[in-house]
């Protein structure tokens, strides 16, 4: 299995961009065989931080 983990710094005032753009990318990992497991905000720290987390039975995926 192959967990991909991706840190995004947003801008708080292109939020809606953000979230399209967020949005894009579920059935994208879908269509070629993956998993999203959603998007995460860190409960402490920056609040501009946002992670994400997918994964694939393996590399060919």
């Amino acid at each position: 299995m192959v967990t991909c983990y991706l840190k995004y710094v947003v801008d708080p005032f292109k939020l809606k961009e953000f979230e399209h753009y967020a949005k894009l990318w579920i059935p994208l990992v879908e269509k070629f065989g993956g998993k999203h497991h959603g998007y995460f905000l860190p409960h402490e720290g920056p609040s501009n931080i946002a992670l994400a987390l997918f994964t694939f039975p393996t590399l060919a995926e």
